[in-house]
């Protein structure tokens, strides 16, 4: 979705340049497409910036960067027109202005929405309005492996065309960076199994640093036992969470806001219940799980939440009108990503970049539901101005033949031709169950430092992985040893980052320290690159006009 905005904000900015957008998907079934409650924004007069950032800002456990937050929250309202003049079908009220729904942690409901199936509309909408633009080209299937930089500068792009297998470097005056987050690293995850955290690993490779990676979100309601999304706009609209004996629990962990808790507290609240005794063991699955009732408001499912629906219907044989669905907190958001400042600049001059693949920081220790679409909105459109104006004045540099041939050599000498005894998925699938065993809703230093270890063994095992199709052409167990690769560094990140931080702080729950610790960790963690692995440093949080406070709803 970023991708697509910035596609746009660039060529508007300046017709007279050429945008290429490289994906290794077809756009329309990035995972963008499967956002589903809302988009945050300030549209009504009763609404106002301030509180909208204080909302942010709270949900965040203090983390977040203030100024960035302010920023964010002032440019969203006007992408929510834009996309609605370009076609988006929003919901509507009764008097034709755009609707608006509550959601976890708003005190306003703000959250703009079509149907339940927001990012699908707003996808169709941002590819529509591409197709207008002759300048803007699309490179679907094209995996990117690398980029190279030169005297501290963009240079290239490294990829793999699937089609055919030819190994192909696109360069370009600048660079944006939309790959989205990294939530396959788990096994039980509401994510499609493309989102593996390439574009983080591929900027840290390159040398630009992380920030907060260890801050996961884990949706409160994912479906047992697919995982699939199940939206917190089912709680929003009425939805009550219910144990083993049929009771509503979310008053004992949030009075005030129940199920429209933010969803760190709404998640450790049903691993509480679980852990008790209280969770449900049957059909659905192994481990026990949480019920969503949505049967007190039948009514409302048809308009507001069918996508829903059909999903409870066609994977469970469920009718949510009278039947409860089985749940449980699943991987869904990562809150960190390329280090970033609020004008989606990285620190090397002319790469930047927008949406989940980045941290800017204003999600901090744990996203809002409702505030990641309209950030793809918001940065996409910054980040596609910047770079438009970066490339308005800026030459394509001669291509570093050196390092592209390199690159080059290390996918079809090195890792296609590996023939050891590790298969891919073998350890892929060791990696997903140790990051939800280890690495979860709660955690504790011990299960940490068990991931450590894993995570590097498995390091060690991937360099005696076998690729058995040794040909170029859609060479899926290629892509898949080389996703995996990305997946091994970002874990251990993760893993490391969140031993190191000691303290409970929104996503981030240590067990052996259950509480927020500002004096010693009210700081964003950076990690950089080096050959004897990942290098922690800390950088203080920007406080503009609201101090950190006890967080409760």
């Amino acid at each position: 979705m970023a991708g697509l905005r910035a596609a746009i904000a660039a060529v508007e900015e300046n017709p007279r340049i050429t945008v290429g957008l490289v994906s290794k998907l077809y756009p329309l079934r990035s995972h963008s497409v499967s956002a589903e409650g809302g988009t945050s924004a300030v549209l009504n007069p009763k609404d106002s910036l301030d509180l909208h950032s204080f909302d942010t800002i709270k949900g965040s456990d203090y983390l977040a960067d203030q100024d960035a937050v302010e920023h964010f929250v002032s440019i969203v309202p006007e992408q929510i027109y834009t996309t609605d003049h370009w076609g988006c079908p929003w919901s509507r009220n009764d008097d034709g202005t755009i609707s608006q729904r509550d959601f976890g942690g708003l005190s306003f409901p703000r959250a703009t929405f079509a149907a339940d199936k927001t990012g699908f509309h707003v996808m169709q909408t941002l590819f529509g309005r591409c197709q207008k633009y002759d300048n803007i080209h699309f490179y679907n299937e094209f995996f990117a492996t690398s980029i190279i930089t030169s005297g501290n500068s963009f240079n290239g792009l490294t990829t793999i065309n699937l089609q055919n297998g030819d190994f192909v470097v696109f360069q370009g005056r600048t660079i944006i960076f939309s790959a989205g987050g990294a939530g396959r690293l788990y096994q039980f995850s509401t994510y499609a199994s493309s989102v593996t955290g390439d574009g983080d690993a591929i900027a840290y490779r390159a040398g630009i640093p992380l920030k907060d990676m260890e801050f996961v979100q884990f949706h409160p309601t994912g479906l047992i036992p697919s995982g699939i999304l199940i939206t917190e706009a089912a709680r929003a609209e009425g939805g009550y969470l219910r144990n083993s004996e049929g009771k509503r629990f979310m008053e004992k962990y949030a009075p005030t806001k129940l199920e429209e808790a933010p969803r760190d507290i709404v998640s450790r609240a049903m691993m509480w219940e679980i852990l008790a005794g209280r969770g449900i063991k049957g059909k659905h699955g192994d481990h026990p799980y949480i019920y969503l009732d949505l049967r007190h408001i039948a009514d409302k499912l048809e308009e507001r939440l069918p996508m829903i629906t059909d999903i409870a219907k066609k994977f469970n044989n469920i009718d949510p009108a009278e039947e409860m669905i089985p749940v449980r907190p699943a991987t869904h958001y990562t809150m960190g990503g390329i280090d970033v400042n609020v004008d989606t600049e990285t620190g090397i001059p002319g790469i930047f970049g927008a949406g989940e693949n980045v941290s800017i920081s204003i999600h901090g220790a744990n996203r809002l539901g409702s505030n990641s679409t309209n950030e793809c909105l918001a940065y996409g459109n910054v980040a596609g101005i910047r770079a438009a104006r970066w490339a308005s004045s800026h030459s394509i540099p001669d291509l570093d033949v050196l390092k592209a041939s390199q690159e080059e050599t290390r996918i079809w000498d090195d890792v296609l031709n590996r023939d050891g005894d590790e298969s891919v998925s073998g350890i892929r699938d060791e990696l997903r169950t140790g990051m939800d065993l280890n690495v979860g809703v709660l955690k504790t230093g011990s299960e940490l430092e068990n991931q450590v270890k894993n995570i590097r063994n498995l390091k060690e095992r991937y360099k005696g992985i076998s690729i058995p199709d040794k040909s170029h052409v859609f060479n899926l167990q290629l892509q898949w040893a080389m996703e995996l690769g990305f997946m091994l560094d970002l874990a251990e990140i993760i893993t490391i980052g969140a031993m190191m931080r000691k303290e409970s702080r929104g996503a981030h729950y240590r067990n052996d320290f259950p509480q927020r610790d500002d004096a010693n960790f009210l700081k964003h963690t950076i990690t950089k690159y080096t050959k004897d692995g990942p290098q922690f440093s800390y950088r203080p949080v920007v406080i503009t006009k609201w101090k950190p406070a006890e967080r409760v709803y």
